[in-house]
């Protein structure tokens, strides 16, 4: 119970970094609350891969962040399966 429960939020979690990511590409919503709790919410845990993968002006940064977090998803995943 506990895993399914975490695991659903760390799902969400990742589903919040893609909205994060598609709306930092629209000016406008970057100035909207929504987008502000949104990057309080997602920037800490992508603050750590900031930086890393940069090819001219853009950064493929969260990339690497939505792979690990999807790994670790689906580790988790067949994890739960074998309890």
């Amino acid at each position: 119970m506990f895993f399914q429960i975490v695991y659903t939020l760390l799902n969400i979690y990742f589903f919040m970094i893609i909205a994060y990511v598609l709306l930092s590409w629209i000016p406008e919503i970057r100035n909207s609350n929504f987008y502000a709790i949104l990057h309080q919410i997602v920037d800490p845990y992508m603050r750590v891969f900031r930086g890393i993968l940069v090819f001219g002006g853009m950064d493929f940064t969260p990339i690497i962040g939505l792979m690990i977090l999807r790994f670790f998803l689906l580790f988790m995943n067949s994890f739960m399966q074998t309890l």
